[in-house]
């Protein structure tokens, strides 16, 4: 195993792009949907007017000029490249964090908070607040390598992640993260290999309901039993494809970018806060920014193996090193304080934004940083 660490610089060739536009003028589109909502997926009259926006309007290099503004890095780790981004605060006592994303995510989600996080002095914060970020792509997801065998699922992800952190000379760091982000940032907890110093996440998986919630639930936690009961009966079905046919399910995400771009951009409506359509949450263009790295990267099938490695029988083990969660109001899951604690045994933050869902970074940026902030805040390092 090599411990190399070496620069990396995104350049889509302009044939990639000449191979998506003659896609897209290409597409054979389904039926029309017989009801007027997303009841039973994204729209075709949507779809159509995103990718006729794909087609004439958007600009890949501009994302990835936005991207190569900040450094990149690849480093080899059991096998598997895995592509990262590390950007350093000009503040010496800045705080070391690995920020992890998830799916249909990607490092496109952090774009908004790198300057406030790292330079929070020139963002209207403090000093005390200013954080050096590593920024990596989940293995089989944007520029990092795709396993070629099994095994790489958030426990061995979160072993990877300490790994990182130690090659790049940080023997002490915090960790965060969101959907595969916040299974791999607790795994970390789990792990408590020594080097982590705490965790924040934004999507708290923790186990069934306690009795103490479940004989006297508040009308908070019946009302977030039945979100995600909602949840599990209309809106999981692409986790299980992806968790039992993700080779099946590759073939038509690798062939059509449409396809691609569906498959991914229903769920930045579903689960968004109040969103009638993704444009009603997001800037279209990062979320078509978002879709390339897919797209550009043939991630379709290597992407939802994760699913298949952790998704059925994900980790809830306790975890007793210091932890801060914050629950965005459409989240999937939104457990409430006492029941998180049966998981997170030092439970030292907690907070409840007042607008937000599943990708909050995206979607409100500056409510994400402030609880970041705040976790990170009050915890040693």
């Amino acid at each position: 195993m090599s411990d190399v660490i070496r620069d990396f610089r995104i350049e889509i060739p302009d044939s990639a792009l000449a191979d998506l536009n003659d896609r897209l003028d290409r597409v054979r589109w389904p039926d029309p949907e017989p009801v007027n909502d997303w009841s039973q997926g994204i729209p075709l009259s949507y779809v159509q007017d995103v990718a006729a926006h794909w087609r004439s309007g958007y600009d890949w290099r501009q994302c990835e000029a936005a991207l190569n503004r900040y450094p990149h890095h690849m480093t080899e780790i059991d096998g598997v490249d895995i592509h990262f981004m590390h950007i350093r605060s000009p503040e010496p006592g800045a705080r070391p964090v690995i920020m992890t994303h998830g799916w249909p995510g990607s490092i496109v989600e952090f774009l908004d908070v790198i300057g406030p996080l790292t330079d929070p002095v020139a963002h209207g914060g403090e000093a005390k607040d200013a954080c050096h970020l590593v920024i990596p792509s989940l293995p089989g997801y944007g520029f990092s390598g795709k396993p070629a065998v099994t095994g790489w699922g958030a426990e061995k992800i979160g072993q990877a992640w300490d790994e990182l952190m130690l090659r790049l000379g940080y023997d002490r760091y915090f960790a965060q993260g969101g959907d595969w982000g916040a299974l791999v940032t607790s795994a970390i907890g789990v792990q408590n290999l020594g080097h982590c110093a705490g965790i924040h996440i934004n999507l708290v998986v923790v186990g069934a309901p306690p009795a103490s919630v479940m004989q006297s639930p508040t009308s908070e936690e019946q009302a977030s039993l039945a979100h995600f009961a909602s949840y599990q009966t209309e809106g999981a079905g692409y986790a299980e494809i992806q968790k039992t046919k993700p080779q099946t399910l590759g073939y038509g995400l690798a062939d059509s970018p449409v396809g691609q771009m569906a498959w991914i951009m229903e769920k930045f409506q579903g689960w968004s806060d109040g969103a009638n359509t993704p444009d009603d949450s997001f800037n279209r263009d990062r979320l078509l920014d978002n879709v390339m790295i897919y797209w550009l990267n043939n991630a379709g099938a290597s992407s939802a193996r994760l699913y298949r490695e952790s998704f059925g029988n994900p980790n809830v083990d306790p975890v007793v090193m210091p932890s801060g969660c914050s629950i965005f109001p459409n989240e999937i899951m939104t457990p409430s304080r006492r029941w998180a604690e049966h998981r997170f045994k030092d439970l030292q933050y907690w907070g409840e934004p007042e607008r937000g869902g599943h990708f909050a970074a995206m979607e409100v940026p500056d409510l994400f940083v402030a609880e970041v902030r705040a976790c990170f805040g009050q915890m040693a390092l």
